[in-house]
C-alpha cells in the first residue's frame, strides 16, 4: 500500500513561501521587514497605534501579490498530491501568504490566518479585501468604525482552526511537515499527537537542515522544497513504489 491509499496531513511554515520571495516571518534578529515584532504583530500594538500596524500590513499585501511572488514548485507538487490521493487529505499552513491557493490547493486552512482577509475586533465578521485599510474602516456588519484589522493572528492570540485540525489528526496516517522547524507550540505539538496515538503514521519530513525533531520522522529529505517535493511524488505516484 502506497501513501496514497491513506489519509495525508500536510504542515507547511514559511520554508516553501520563502523560496518564492517572501520573506520569513521572523528573522534572527527579531525583526519583519526591519519592525519590530511588537510593534506591529500584537493586539497592544493595534491598540497603540492602529494605522501604523494597518500601513504595515498593506505593505506586506502588496509586496505578496506581485507578479514575481508566485507558486514555485513545492506547492504545485502539493496540488499534484492532493489529485492523487485516494483518501483524506489536508493542508495546513503557518503562512498568510495565497501562494497554496494560487497553486491550486483545495482542502487547505491557514492556523495563523491569512493577509487575504479582514477581521472585526468588535463583532468577527470577516471579509476578503483588495484595497487598503486604514482605522476609519467600517465594519459592514457592526457598524463600528476603527475595529476592522488583517486577520493575521498576532503574538498572544489563539491559532485558528484547531479543533478541526487534531480532529484530522486522529485519523492521519501519514503527516509531511514542509519547511518548518516545528520548535513553536501548537503547531510543534502535531507531532507529538500523532506519536501518541497507537496507530502508528508515517512521518516525513522536508526541510533546508535538519531540526530537534528529524530523528521522530520516519525519513527526512534535506533540500529546496521546490526540488525535493516533486521528486518526492513521482515516487509514491508510482504505485509499484512503497516509500
Amino acid at each position: 500500500m502506497t501513501i496514497l491509499n491513506k489519509n495525508i496531513f500536510i504542515l507547511t511554515g514559511a520554508g516553501i513561501s520563502s523560496e518564492s520571495g517572501i520573506k520569513t516571518f521572523r528573522e534572527k534578529d527579531g525583526l519583519w521587514d526591519n519592525h519590530r515584532i511588537e510593534d506591529v504583530c500584537t493586539p497592544e500594538a493595534f491598540q497603540k497605534d492602529p494605522d501604523k500596524v494597518n500601513n504595515f500590513y498593506n505593505e506586506r499585501k502588496v509586496v505578496f501579490n506581485r507578479p514575481e511572488i508566485k507558486p514555485n514548485n513545492g506547492h504545485k507538487a502539493l496540488v499534484e498530491l492532493e489529485r492523487i490521493c485516494k483518501k483524506d487529505f489536508l493542508i495546513v499552513t503557518q503562512n498568510i501568504d495565497s501562494l497554496h491557493e494560487k497553486a491550486g490547493s483545495k482542502n487547505l486552512l491557514h492556523m495563523h490566518g491569512s493577509l487575504e482577509r479582514l477581521y472585526c475586533m468588535n463583532c468577527g465578521h470577516t471579509i476578503a479585501y483588495d484595497f487598503e485599510i486604514d482605522s476609519s474602516f467600517i465594519c459592514s456588519n457592526c457598524k463600528k468604525p476603527g475595529k476592522v484589522r488583517v486577520d493575521v493572528v498576532w503574538f498572544g492570540e489563539q491559532p485558528k482552526h484547531l479543533e478541526q485540525i487534531y480532529k484530522f489528526l486522529e485519523k492521519t496516517e501519514v503527516f509531511i511537515s514542509i519547511g518548518t522547524s516545528n520548535n513553536v507550540y501548537p503547531a510543534a505539538g502535531f507531532i507529538d499527537y500523532i506519536l501518541s496515538k497507537k496507530e502508528k503514521a508515517l512521518l516525513y519530513e522536508f526541510n533546508l537542515e535538519k531540526t530537534i525533531k528529524s530523528v521522530l520522522f520516519t525519513r527526512s529529505f534535506k533540500g529546496y522544497a521546490s526540488e525535493t517535493l516533486p521528486n518526492f511524488i513521482k515516487l509514491v505516484s508510482n504505485r509499484k513504489y512503497k516509500i
